[in-house]
Protein backbone atom coordinates (compact mmCIF):
# COMPACT_ATOMS: atom_id res chain seq x y z
CA UNK A 1 0.00 0.00 0.00
CA UNK A 2 2.79 2.44 0.94
CA UNK A 3 4.68 1.64 -2.24
CA UNK A 4 1.60 2.31 -4.33
CA UNK A 5 1.14 5.71 -2.68
CA UNK A 6 4.83 6.55 -3.10
CA UNK A 7 4.69 5.48 -6.74
CA UNK A 8 1.56 7.55 -7.31
CA UNK A 9 3.08 10.63 -5.71
CA UNK A 10 6.32 10.09 -7.60
CA UNK A 11 4.46 9.91 -10.91
CA UNK A 12 2.62 13.11 -10.11
CA UNK A 13 5.87 14.88 -9.29
CA UNK A 14 7.53 13.54 -12.43
CA UNK A 15 4.66 14.99 -14.44
CA UNK A 16 5.50 18.43 -12.97
CA UNK A 17 2.42 18.50 -10.72
CA UNK A 18 3.13 20.53 -7.62
CA UNK A 19 1.89 19.63 -4.15
CA UNK A 20 -0.29 22.74 -4.11
CA UNK A 21 -2.34 21.37 -7.00
CA UNK A 22 -2.74 17.94 -5.43
CA UNK A 23 -5.88 17.45 -3.35
CA UNK A 24 -5.51 14.63 -0.84
CA UNK A 25 -7.95 13.53 1.82
CA UNK A 26 -8.24 10.94 4.57
CA UNK A 27 -11.23 8.91 5.83
CA UNK A 28 -11.27 7.24 9.24
CA UNK A 29 -13.28 4.11 8.39
CA UNK A 30 -13.70 2.86 12.01
CA UNK A 31 -15.19 6.24 12.98
CA UNK A 32 -17.53 6.09 9.99
CA UNK A 33 -18.62 2.56 10.88
CA UNK A 34 -19.24 3.60 14.48
CA UNK A 35 -21.46 6.56 13.63
CA UNK A 36 -23.17 5.45 10.41
CA UNK A 37 -26.97 5.43 10.78
CA UNK A 38 -27.01 2.28 8.65
CA UNK A 39 -24.88 0.51 11.28
CA UNK A 40 -27.43 1.22 14.01
CA UNK A 41 -30.27 0.03 11.77
CA UNK A 42 -28.35 -3.15 10.92
CA UNK A 43 -27.75 -3.78 14.62
CA UNK A 44 -31.47 -3.41 15.35
CA UNK A 45 -32.35 -5.76 12.46
CA UNK A 46 -29.98 -8.37 13.83
CA UNK A 47 -31.36 -8.02 17.35
CA UNK A 48 -34.92 -8.36 16.07
CA UNK A 49 -34.03 -11.37 13.93
CA UNK A 50 -32.01 -13.23 16.56
CA UNK A 51 -33.68 -12.31 19.87
CA UNK A 52 -36.25 -15.17 19.71
CA UNK A 53 -33.46 -17.72 19.28
CA UNK A 54 -31.42 -16.05 22.01
CA UNK A 55 -34.39 -16.28 24.38
CA UNK A 56 -34.79 -19.95 23.46
CA UNK A 57 -31.13 -20.59 24.32
CA UNK A 58 -31.54 -18.86 27.67
CA UNK A 59 -34.63 -20.99 28.33
CA UNK A 60 -32.69 -24.16 27.49
CA UNK A 61 -29.94 -23.16 29.92
CA UNK A 62 -32.45 -22.48 32.68
CA UNK A 63 -34.08 -25.87 32.10
CA UNK A 64 -30.70 -27.62 32.33
CA UNK A 65 -29.84 -25.68 35.47
CA UNK A 66 -33.17 -26.61 37.02
CA UNK A 67 -32.64 -30.30 36.29
CA UNK A 68 -29.09 -30.16 37.67
CA UNK A 69 -30.38 -28.51 40.85
CA UNK A 70 -33.02 -31.22 41.16
CA UNK A 71 -30.30 -33.86 40.70
CA UNK A 72 -28.10 -32.39 43.42
CA UNK A 73 -31.04 -31.80 45.74
CA UNK A 74 -32.97 -35.06 45.27
CA UNK A 75 -30.35 -37.38 43.71
CA UNK A 76 -29.62 -39.21 46.94
CA UNK A 77 -33.29 -40.14 47.49
CA UNK A 78 -34.04 -41.11 43.85
CA UNK A 79 -34.10 -44.66 42.65
CA UNK A 80 -31.15 -45.75 40.53
CA UNK A 81 -33.33 -45.83 37.42
CA UNK A 82 -34.81 -42.40 38.07
CA UNK A 83 -31.35 -40.90 38.73
CA UNK A 84 -29.91 -42.54 35.58
CA UNK A 85 -32.83 -41.22 33.50
CA UNK A 86 -32.37 -37.71 34.87
CA UNK A 87 -28.61 -37.83 34.22
CA UNK A 88 -29.26 -39.01 30.67
CA UNK A 89 -31.87 -36.27 30.18
CA UNK A 90 -29.42 -33.59 31.46
CA UNK A 91 -26.68 -34.91 29.18
CA UNK A 92 -29.02 -34.88 26.14
CA UNK A 93 -30.25 -31.38 26.93
CA UNK A 94 -26.67 -30.12 27.33
CA UNK A 95 -25.76 -31.64 23.98
CA UNK A 96 -28.80 -30.06 22.31
CA UNK A 97 -28.07 -26.70 23.92
CA UNK A 98 -24.44 -26.80 22.76
CA UNK A 99 -25.53 -27.62 19.22
CA UNK A 100 -28.16 -24.87 19.27
CA UNK A 101 -25.61 -22.36 20.60
CA UNK A 102 -23.15 -23.29 17.88
CA UNK A 103 -25.80 -22.98 15.13
CA UNK A 104 -26.90 -19.66 16.59
CA UNK A 105 -23.34 -18.32 16.59
CA UNK A 106 -22.73 -19.46 13.02
CA UNK A 107 -25.99 -17.99 11.74
CA UNK A 108 -25.48 -14.73 13.65
CA UNK A 109 -21.93 -14.31 12.38
CA UNK A 110 -23.01 -14.98 8.79
CA UNK A 111 -25.80 -12.38 9.00
CA UNK A 112 -23.57 -9.86 10.77
CA UNK A 113 -20.95 -10.26 8.03
CA UNK A 114 -23.67 -9.82 5.41
CA UNK A 115 -24.84 -6.59 7.03
CA UNK A 116 -21.26 -5.37 7.43
CA UNK A 117 -20.58 -6.07 3.76
CA UNK A 118 -23.60 -4.00 2.73
CA UNK A 119 -22.47 -1.14 4.96
CA UNK A 120 -18.91 -1.27 3.66
CA UNK A 121 -20.18 -1.08 0.07
CA UNK A 122 -22.25 2.00 0.99
CA UNK A 123 -19.25 3.62 2.65
CA UNK A 124 -17.09 3.06 -0.42
CA UNK A 125 -19.89 4.49 -2.57
CA UNK A 126 -20.08 7.58 -0.32
CA UNK A 127 -16.29 8.04 -0.37
CA UNK A 128 -16.14 7.78 -4.15
CA UNK A 129 -19.00 10.23 -4.49
CA UNK A 130 -17.26 12.79 -2.27
CA UNK A 131 -13.96 12.26 -4.09
CA UNK A 132 -15.59 12.94 -7.45
CA UNK A 133 -17.81 15.82 -6.29
CA UNK A 134 -14.99 17.63 -4.50
CA UNK A 135 -12.28 16.78 -7.04
CA UNK A 136 -9.93 14.85 -4.77
CA UNK A 137 -6.85 13.39 -6.44
CA UNK A 138 -6.34 10.87 -3.65
CA UNK A 139 -8.42 9.70 -0.67
CA UNK A 140 -6.69 7.43 1.86
CA UNK A 141 -8.18 5.14 4.48
CA UNK A 142 -6.43 2.31 6.36
CA UNK A 143 -2.75 2.37 7.15
CA UNK A 144 -2.52 6.13 7.69
CA UNK A 145 -0.38 7.00 10.68
CA UNK A 146 -1.18 10.69 10.67
CA UNK A 147 -3.68 12.90 8.86
CA UNK A 148 -4.26 16.57 9.61
CA UNK A 149 -7.78 17.81 10.14
CA UNK A 150 -7.50 19.81 6.91
CA UNK A 151 -7.52 16.64 4.81
CA UNK A 152 -9.80 14.52 7.03
CA UNK A 153 -13.12 14.06 5.19
CA UNK A 154 -14.52 11.49 7.65
CA UNK A 155 -17.29 13.86 8.78
CA UNK A 156 -18.30 14.46 5.17
CA UNK A 157 -18.54 10.70 4.57
CA UNK A 158 -20.68 10.34 7.70
CA UNK A 159 -22.92 13.18 6.50
CA UNK A 160 -23.19 11.60 3.05
CA UNK A 161 -24.20 8.25 4.58
CA UNK A 162 -26.92 9.92 6.65
CA UNK A 163 -28.48 11.29 3.46
CA UNK A 164 -28.22 8.07 1.42
CA UNK A 165 -31.41 6.01 1.08
CA UNK A 166 -31.51 2.53 2.59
Amino acid sequence: MKTKIALFLGLLLAANVSYAELKIGFVNIPAVLEKAPQAEKAKKRLELEFSPRDKQLVSQQKEIQSKEERMSRDGSVMSDTERANLEKDILNKKRDAKRSQQEFSEDFNARRNEELGKLQRRIVEAIRSIAKDQHYDLLLTDGVIYASEQIDVTAQVQQKLSTMPE
